[in-house]
């Protein structure tokens, strides 16, 4: 799985070009493999319809699913959604069943976000302070918040502002997905290689 931009049109001109390299033999170009099934994600304003791209390797043969940042793996909301319910949660300090409400969510979807959030607070803080340091080698530490989940929403805010000095602005939850591989509550590690 690979996390590409949200405009299909981008992501078919970019496949047909050769502009994607392959994420497991590092130096095999993709091209277009069909499509994977087609989802249907909430979002605030209704409902999204995803059809994500399938890719192969034209070296190593291996398929990739490419999608969208609007998405994070395995998750039926946009990543906004996501992520403006995380930052009430734990910076804006609302109680749960006002981020479910807020986010238009069941009660049990929210908790469950924040409770995999939680898990992952440590990790994810460490994921987006290496890419803050990387992307901008004259930052400080980041300053300790009150919670774990604080401070990984902390070192994401330096992240993303850290990334729009470098490459300009976008969407700070987007950034969030490409950046986490769309593994920000995933179960499986979404760290950077070393």
């Amino acid at each position: 799985m690979m996390m590409v931009e949200p405009r299909a049109d981008l992501v078919e001109a970019k496949l047909t070009t050769g502009e994607y390299l392959c994420c497991s033999c590092g130096d095999g170009r993709l091209a277009p493999w069909g499509f994977a099934r087609r989802r249907k994600l909430r979002s605030r304003g209704g409902e999204v319809w995803l059809r994500p791209r399938r890719a192969r390797c034209v070296s190593c043969l291996i398929t990739h699913v490419l999608l969208s940042t609007i998405a994070l793996l395995r998750r039926r909301d946009v990543v906004e959604v996501i992520g403006e319910a995380l930052t009430a949660r734990y910076l804006d300090g609302k109680s749960r069943s006002v981020v479910a409400a807020e986010a238009g969510v069941p009660f049990d979807t929210a908790l469950r976000w924040q409770r995999r959030f939680s898990g992952k607070s440590g990790e994810i803080r460490e994921l987006f302070s290496t890419l803050a340091h990387r992307l901008d080698p004259s930052l400080s530490p980041i300053q300790p918040r009150p919670s774990p989940e604080a401070d990984a929403l902390e070192a994401i805010g330096m992240a993303a502002a850290a990334a729009a000095r470098q490459l300009g602005p976008g969407a700070l939850w987007r950034f969030v997905a490409g950046a986490s591989s769309g593994r920000l509550l995933s179960n499986t590690s979404c760290l950077l290689p070393p």
